[in-house]
Formats: structure tokens, C-alpha cells, sequence
């Protein structure tokens, strides 16, 4: 046998599909895409997922989409440069920043960040405090206390 003699298995070969080349063909008219709808159209584009409008079942469910930590604590942010505002030696609380309207309520925990300067020694107390807040308070002259969530600032 020479390599021109060889043919491939009968039955593994299979002609092109050729359709729209008349009923005769058996796949005239129609071109074996049946009638009406959107597959039926030219230029279809469906893409992989697609549920005919419907929310698909990738969006329905909640995997892979991160998730919400129900025990999150949502701190209010102040400033250190907001605190400028207050007069030496004054007892900065959250009850006193929600009073000068720095804050807006007082059911959320209060963190005091180290944006800007300050040059008034001042006793801050609130829930958390960044390092460089913290830092720039005590080089101030002032000092800082943490409270407890949930307690008042004034409970000490």
C-alpha cells in the first residue's frame, strides 16, 4: 500500500451542511432554523448564560459576589484638624462633637485620623483613634482615651 492509496474510513467523512439551496435540498425555506423568534434571525448573538430577558442564574445567586459581615462596625471619621476649632485644655467627647455639629449622630462609634494638624493640647476621648492621630495629639500636648462602644464618653 502507497501513501497515495490511502483513504480515510468509510463513513468518517461527512459533506458540508449546504442550506438555503432550495426544498429540494431538505434544507430550504427555513434553512433548518425552524420559523419566527430570535434564533431564527440573522445576526443572532445569545450569549452563554442568557435566559430571555430573565434575571439569568448567575445574578440569582449570591456566590462568588463577596459577602456582608454582619458584625462590621461602621465608625464615624473626624479629623484632627477639626478639632482645632476647640479652646486649650478642652474635654473633646462625642457628645460635644455631635453639639458643634462635627458629627451628625452619636449611635455610631466616633475614630479620630490624623489628617491635618494641630497645635491646641486637648483630652480627646472617642472609640478608636488612628496611630498618626494619636501621635499628633500627644505631640500637641494634648492626651487621648479610648471608650468603650456602646458607653458614653463621659462614663469613664
Amino acid at each position: 500500500m502507497e501513501a497515495h492509496e490511502l483513504r480515510p474510513p468509510k463513513g468518517s467523512r461527512h459533506k458540508r451542511k449546504r442550506v438555503g439551496r432550495g426544498d429540494a435540498s431538505g434544507h430550504g425555506s427555513y434553512s433548518g432554523r425552524g420559523s419566527k423568534g430570535q434564533k431564527s434571525r440573522s445576526g443572532v448573538g445569545i450569549r452563554l448564560g442568557f435566559e430571555g430577558g430573565q434575571t439569568p442564574l448567575i445574578k440569582r445567586l449570591p456566590r462568588r459576589r463577596g459577602f456582608t459581615n454582619i458584625f462590621r462596625v461602621e465608625y464615624v471619621p473626624v479629623n484632627v484638624k477639626q478639632l482645632e476649632r476647640f479652646e486649650e485644655g478642652t474635654e473633646v467627647t462625642p457628645e460635644l462633637l455631635r453639639e458643634v455639629g462635627i458629627i451628625k449622630t452619636l449611635k455610631q462609634p466616633v475614630k479620630v485620623l490624623g489628617d491635618g494638624e494641630i497645635t491646641k493640647a486637648l483630652i480627646v476621648r472617642a472609640h478608636r483613634f488612628s496611630p498618626a492621630a494619636k501621635g499628633k495629639i500627644e505631640a500637641a500636648g494634648g492626651s487621648v482615651e479610648e471608650v468603650a462602644r456602646g458607653a458614653s464618653a463621659h462614663g469613664r
